[in-house]
């Protein structure tokens, strides 16, 4: 309420939530109480002073000028031309793969959810599109080489397949603790490309999540046709680069045979 107030928007959001946080912490720890009083100091002091402190903040030392940095975001990504669109959609695309639902994920898909509030809805296109390209591209990769997944990996790769169509990047986490060093510059690969095409088109998402079930609700997504070519164009990157540079899995029955 007060981020919205001030005109911070999802920037003063999150700062508000971190002052809110270690305020409250500080008063936790620092702030001593009579034993009579002791059991006021959860249900009252704290709320109390760290609810004062983040207001107080908020209202005289964070407001303005996160205020003022979120029109020039704001104006800044409303006025890019084609370049500046394909880079921003490279890197938000970069970023959704690097770590699979990690804090890198999350904070491109924080900054595309703060956007559309502020009616710039690119970005939040980019990044869908761009977070549900790495369970795609393993359970695409499963298919295209079969011989170097064992059964449990194959199994994992339709199950990736399905959590990506669901926008959940996570699904590739099981390949990428496997084999990190190749699945990860894959995926990111992927998503990078499939960002900067979102971006090119000038694709437009008005929901925050959801993956392709998004297509059911009228004019959520925009061009319809042309998003799922980029989707599926960063799709086929990470299943065909993870398919050729992944080795023959040590539990495959290829292996199996060419051991025995």
């Amino acid at each position: 309420m007060l981020a919205a107030s001030t005109g911070a928007g999802f920037l003063g959001g999150i700062l508000a939530g971190f002052i809110a946080g270690y305020s409250a912490k500080f008063v936790a720890d620092k702030v001593s109480l009579p034993a009579s009083m002791e059991a006021l100091k959860p249900i009252l002091v704290i709320p109390l002073l760290a609810s004062l402190f983040t207001g107080l903040v908020m209202i005289y030392v964070v407001g303005g000028p996160v205020s003022v940095a979120m029109e020039s975001l704001t104006t800044f990504l409303q006025s890019m031309n084609s370049t500046n669109a394909v880079i921003l959609g490279v890197l938000l695309g970069a970023m959704m793969c690097f770590d699979l639902g990690g804090p890198v994920n999350k904070a491109a898909y924080t900054f595309g959810v703060g956007l559309i509030e502020s009616g710039t809805y690119m970005p939040m296109a980019a990044i869908m599109a761009a977070g549900m390209v790495p369970a795609l591209g393993m359970g695409l990769s499963t298919f295209l080489a079969k011989r170097k997944f064992n059964d449990a990996e194959q199994e994992a790769g339709k199950a990736s397949f399905v959590l990506g169509l669901c926008f959940i990047s996570e699904g590739a986490i099981p390949f990428a603790a496997k084999d990190p060093m190749r699945v990860i510059p894959s995926c990111i690969a992927g998503g990078a490309l499939t960002g900067a095409i979102s971006m090119l088109i000038g694709a437009k998402l008005m929901a925050p999540h959801g993956g392709l079930f998004v297509l059911l609700i009228p004019n959520a997504i925009s061009p319809v046709l042309l998003y799922l070519a980029a989707i599926t164009a960063g799709t086929l990157v990470t299943g065909l680069v993870y398919a050729v540079i992944k080795p023959v899995s040590q539990a495959s029955p290829l292996t199996a045979t060419q051991s025995s």
